[in-house]
């Protein structure tokens, strides 16, 4: 059996594989000499007839009969390979209903309320658009450059094809050109090649042929253009002309000049080779040959395509990470609510939706004007402010010798926890912690380059004052601006949902409580320090020491007097209080103590804005929306805000309005008077200013007509703080952001009717009612027989208010007791 074989194999070797060998070694030495002969009739004729004459007709009979063989097996194989790659076992060949229904990989865009592009949330940086939203010139660089007969083939170039075969393969000419075809390309980029091993090129290529046939049938040749020009991979995470248009020259698609189409279309060849942002002098000579070959092609003049090329390079570079842009904090918070939303939403194929690829439109309420207003109001004072803090602690640090605020900031930072995750030892991490490396270190005047160690930036980014702003349309609940912090790309924590001791700022609350208690607004309460022996002696103090006096509720609250406040507390009730506080919208957690009047809950920004943004809204609560509508890449509804959905009624009109009262007194005789004299703010103004214990933290909340905004300053550490009351109080640190950036709203032409804004004016029988005097140095002398009366009346109410609290207690702890023996029954 081996002799048979190795006869047949010998056979064919000797008498049909070398002498066709020698024939066309022969034949092609002389065609591709320098003299090339003519490929005519009589040329081939007299090769034949020689062909005849120098071999045994016996020996030609049997060649000819074993190149038929070996076509027929030829043709049979790639018969067979061809099937073998159609039905789909060198990987899925596309149905052409599914090639109809391709979609990209598409970035989610997030937008203002008023149509500006907040940010984008993406793994592939893609933006699609139609074909008539791109530029001609790009069509025409990309058809002269890749494919110069796009519009004669049907996905496969036959000629091309031919040109790479001899070319390419058989004159191992490189310059010769691809023989794939813009559909073919498309096809690969749609379809990524699979790795066959000694089979990957036949099999990817004729997958691709077939794939792209189908996709000449399916869509037009715009179509394919249009898909093509949204799907070619840029270099990176950057896909399509579009995103590389606002990338390198910070344009759109449509508005490419031919020389900026040129450099685009010439990066395909190798996009990280002829990016001009690596290499500007390759990239030059690169887009110089699109434009050869567009004035080959007759799409533009050989003296435009010669004056184009004289045209120097240049870019508009405009890179974006996901830090940068507009309201980077609250593009995070809804990047978060939007990654749980999508996967709960189905599509018609019964997956979740995908936040990063299912090209979502989602439209906001942020109102991008505002925004900007916000962060530059900011950066003015924060920048300010720290350099006086700096100052304030030149030669040492904040947190003096508590080594704690270091080591929990360490353990809050992601260099902590990706060592962590890597599973180093504590020993490795503080050694690592405690080696300097380059790096880059921010400041308000702009980043430096330095030598550090981890440990050491920790404790320089330590000593930076942070920030929040939240702004909401007291109405409608409509967020309108959103500032987290100073810089995103350095500090992540967002101090809008921060929780921070809210001090004075909780006082409103307090009174509005004690309003609905029965207390009249117009009632003297003596500014006395009281020991409060039940409650552990607790003796609050006022922040500027000074007693005597008498206030009314509106003075009291204007001059933020502590002794006041607990007093309220005793009579309205801690449990009134913590219920007034949750039905304003607080919903974390309050310390049912007395000292609760003084502000020492932990709170949010969000929180205390909604509270206050209820006072404004004739006592309805709605919820702040930040979200109106979105939609799927074809404009379908998936979710939209129904007006007025989520306003319920907590408070009477007529407390509304009395705490609207109160709170401007803040404005008009307290802490918030610089509004008027140093920020020249006209709209009518309320609010309240906060300052909690050791100066850690500053508050002002302010209600206009329009818009009620929250500010918060402070350290990431209650320990960093100013030592003094005067420079740490929240009049000092928060107030002026509040007064800067509510003056830029009011001043600009966009916000018609802010600066003059007016609250509804006060029922005439509530006018009678406020119309006190703030303060009295001594309250009138009155007889034995009202003491006694006004005393007697006093405890009788309180005792009955205290019983009435009781009941409600028990009457709510017998319901769960009810509740829970159902339940186990």
């Amino acid at each position: 059996m081996r002799r048979t074989l190795k006869k047949i194999i010998k056979f064919f070797i000797t008498r049909i594989f070398v002498p066709v060998v020698r024939f066309l070694h022969t034949e092609f030495s002389v065609f591709f000499q320098s003299q090339k002969p003519k490929l005519t009739r009589a040329y081939w004729k007299e090769k034949w007839i020689y062909w005849q004459e120098s071999h045994h007709r016996s020996d030609y009979k049997f060649l000819l009969r074993g190149f038929y063989k070996l076509a027929l097996t030829g043709l049979l194989a790639f018969v067979l390979f061809y099937l073998s790659v159609y039905m789909g076992f060198w990987g899925d060949i596309p149905s052409r209903r599914e090639l109809r229904g391709i979609q990209n990989n598409t970035a989610s865009e997030v937008y203002s309320a008023d149509g500006i592009l907040l940010g984008r949330y993406y793994i592939q940086d893609r933006t699609n658009i139609k074909f008539d939203k791109m530029s001609p010139a790009a069509v025409k660089a990309l058809i002269a450059t890749e494919d110069a007969r796009f519009y004669d083939h049907r996905g496969v170039d036959v000629r091309s094809v031919g040109r790479v075969l001899v070319k390419s393969l058989l004159m191992q000419n490189e310059s010769s050109g691809g023989g794939s075809t813009l559909s073919q390309q498309l096809a690969k980029n749609l379809f990524p090649r699979k790795d066959h091993w000694f089979w990957d090129m036949p099999a990817n290529k004729l997958r691709e042929i077939i794939i792209a046939q189908k996709l000449e049938a399916v869509y037009s040749k715009e179509e394919i253009l249009e898909l093509y020009l949204n799907t070619v991979p840029m270099g990176g995470n950057l896909y399509g002309i579009e995103r590389a248009s606002r990338r390198f020259f910070n344009t759109s698609a449509d508005s490419l000049k031919t020389e900026e189409a040129a450099v685009l279309i010439g990066m395909l060849k190798a996009t990280t080779t002829y990016n001009p942002r690596l290499d500007l002098e390759r990239s030059t000579k690169r887009r110089n040959v699109v434009l050869g070959q567009m004035a080959k092609y007759n799409y533009v003049s050989a003296a435009q395509a010669d004056s184009l090329k004289q045209l120097p390079l240049k870019l508009n570079y405009n890179y974006t990470t996901h830090n940068d842009g507009l309201a980077p904090y609250f593009r995070e918070h809804l990047r978060q609510e939007l990654m749980l939303w999508a996967a709960s939403k189905k599509k018609k194929n019964g997956d979740p939706y995908n936040l990063y690829t299912d090209g979502l439109k989602i439209y906001t309420t942020i109102d991008a004007g505002m925004q900007r207003h916000a962060e530059a109001s900011i950066r003015k004072r924060m920048a300010v402010l720290q350099k006086q803090f700096d100052a304030h602690w030149r030669g040492r640090s904040p947190w003096g010798r508590n080594s704690d605020v270091i080591q929990v900031a360490m353990h809050r930072s992601d260099r902590y926890r990706k060592m962590q995750e890597a599973g180093k030892s504590e020993a490795e991490i503080k050694a690592a912690f405690s080696t300097p490396v380059p790096m880059q270190v921010y400041g308000w005047n702009g980043s430096d380059k330095k030598t550090m160690s981890p440990l050491d930036s920790v404790a320089y980014y330590q000593r930076f004052l942070n920030t929040g702003l939240f702004a909401v349309e007291p109405h409608s609940g409509f967020v309108r601006a959103w500032v987290g912090g100073i810089n995103h790309h350095v500090f992540k924590y967002d101090h809008v949902k921060a929780k921070r001791q809210v001090g004075s700022t909780f006082k409103p609350v307090l009174y509005a409580a004690a309003l609905e208690k029965g207390l009249k607004p117009c009632d003297y309460f003596p500014n006395e320090r009281v020991t409060y022996t039940e409650y552990q002696d607790w003796s609050p103090r006022n922040a500027n020491e000074q007693y005597g006096g008498e206030y009314t509720m509106r003075g009291a609250l204007a001059h933020s007097v502590n002794t006041i406040s607990a007093q309220l507390m005793m009579k309205t009730g801690v449990g009134r209080t913590v219920d007034m506080a949750h039905r304003l919208g607080i919903n974390s957690e309050l310390p049912e103590v007395p000292s609760l009047a003084l502000g020492t809950a932990n709170l949010s920004l969000q929180e205390m804005v909604t509270a206050y943004a209820t006072f404004a809204n004739r006592g309805y609560r709605v919820d702040p929306v930040y979200i109106t509508k979105i939609t799927d890449r074809n404009g379908k509804i998936l979710r939209e805000h129904q007006d007025g959905a989520n306003a319920k009624k907590v408070l009477s009109d007529e407390t509304a309005a009395i705490m609207l009262h109160l709170m401007q007194g803040v404005v008009e005789e307290g802490s918030a008077v610089k509004l008027r004299s140093q920020y020249g703010l006209k709209m009518d103004i309320a609010g309240k200013t906060g300052t909690t214990q050791d100066h850690a933290d500053g508050w002002f909340i302010g209600i206009t007509p329009k818009l009620v905004t929250g500010v918060w300053v402070g350290g990431e550490s209650p320990e960093v703080r100013f030592r003094t009351l005067q420079l740490g109080q929240g009049s000092y640190t928060a107030l002026p952001i509040w007064g800067e950036f509510n003056r830029k709203v009011a001043i600009d032409p966009a916000y018609k009717g802010y600066y003059y804004a007016r609250f509804d004016p006060l029922p005439s029988h509530l006018q009678a009612s406020l119309n006190c005097p703030s303060y009295r140095a001594e309250p009138p002398q009155e007889n034995f027989l009202e003491r006694v009366f006004n005393t007697v009346t006093e405890k009788v109410g309180q005792s009955y208010e205290d019983w009435k609290e009781k009941w409600k207690k028990r009457r709510e702890e017998k319901k769960r007791d009810r509740k829970r023996k159902k339940d186990r029954d």
